[in-house]
């Protein structure tokens, strides 16, 4: 079940109807700038998650003790330093 050319008029009559002929050009390029904003968003979002993938691999784990336990961190035990 598709859009048929019957249903893209009605939509098409309803537009016209809601925003009149005059405001029409601006409502689209309104929609256009609402996508090419989204699309840079995308790009954005996937530029900075392959840079957080290449620092977490570039991330070098602390060595462990000589008694194989892992260092503690003083501040998180709650006493005073």
């Amino acid at each position: 079940m598709g859009l048929s050319v019957w249903h893209v008029v009605v939509v098409l009559v309803v537009v016209l109807i809601l925003f009149g002929a005059g405001k029409l050009p601006q409502v689209m390029g309104d929609v256009a700038k609402g996508i090419k904003n989204f699309k840079s968003g995308m790009a954005d979002a996937d530029d900075k998650s392959r840079s957080d993938t290449q620092q977490s691999a570039a991330v070098v784990p602390q060595p462990a003790n000589s008694d194989g336990a892992q260092p503690q961190d003083k501040t998180a035990s709650g006493g005073k330093s």
